[in-house]
């Protein structure tokens, strides 16, 4: 009997609760409501295998939106002092523990995670899914995908699950604005690696994207009354807080507007021409 497994197991006994299956070494208890009509010992069931409230090992019909060897996007439904509970559409909420969390999760919260054994033989997830996802994408660079964020990282950038499934990672040097782990997000492919895991920008390609940053730098010195009270030669990190973009990014979109004749740059700002 495999726990966290869809498996076919055989009727050996009916009681009066339910029906005993599997053979006459080890039975598990299929409960009466999930029994199907007209079975008799035998008879092949296909179960789920989990344990209950007690930690009994206990038989279900229901199909659970996880098993053992897949990824799946849970919610959060309860929160305690040493872990967290999510919905996986079973009688008893799946046990996400704190040291398998990559981000401290709270209730309404979502995450991707898979389910592992731990030292009790009972079924928990965790949200450490790096060596499940998959590098066979059928993606190619310039394509726009999507995906949730299972993990960041201050040395390398954040990770993301494409289709809750393939490696992703957006770089460092392209992270912007406030990604947090269970938000989801669409990007661009920049990059097929050798290995075949993505990287990925949530910016467009630079022609497209400098028409975006132009027209939020307009909105910007509007609102400042016509005058932005910094040039492009500010500190990155000012930029960075202003207008969530790089300097270089600035920088070139700043070229875009003064080219157009939009704008003057002076030594204590630009203002609108």
């Amino acid at each position: 009997m495999k726990l966290g497994e869809k498996q076919v197991l055989m009727v050996v006994k009916k009681v009066e609760f339910g029906v005993y299956l599997g053979n006459d070494e080890q039975r598990v208890l299929l409960p009466k409501k999930q029994v199907p009509a007209e079975v008799e010992p035998g008879d092949p069931v296909e179960v789920f295998l989990y344990k209950d409230s007690d930690d009994r090992l206990i038989a279900t019909t229901h199909e659970p939106k996880l098993t053992m060897g897949r990824l799946a996007v849970l919610d959060v439904v309860d929160v305690s002092n040493v872990g967290a509970f999510l919905d996986w559409g079973l009688e008893k909420d799946l046990f996400l523990p704190f040291k398998q969390q990559t981000a401290k999760v709270k209730k309404g919260d979502q995450c991707l995670v898979s389910l592992y054994i731990d030292k009790s033989e009972r079924l928990c997830a965790t949200m450490k899914v790096y060596p499940l996802l998959r590098t066979d994408s059928p993606y190619k660079k310039d394509d726009k995908v999507t995906g949730i964020i299972y993990d960041t990282s201050n040395n390398f950038g954040v990770f993301v699950a494409v289709d809750n499934t393939y490696s992703a990672l957006i770089p460092k040097k392209d992270v912007t604005g406030t990604l947090r782990v269970g938000s989801r997000v669409e990007a661009r492919v920049t990059a097929v690696k050798e290995d075949g895991k993505l990287d990925l920008s949530l910016r467009e390609k630079i022609p497209e994207q400098m028409d975006k940053d132009a027209d939020t730098i307009l909105k910007a010195i509007r609102a400042y009354g016509g005058k932005l009270p910094f040039t492009d030669k500010a500190d990155p990190e000012r930029i960075r807080q202003e207008f969530d973009m790089s300097k270089a990014a600035f920088k070139r979109a700043v070229g875009r507007l003064l080219k157009q004749g939009k704008i003057e740059i002076l030594d204590s700002g630009i203002r609108l021409q």
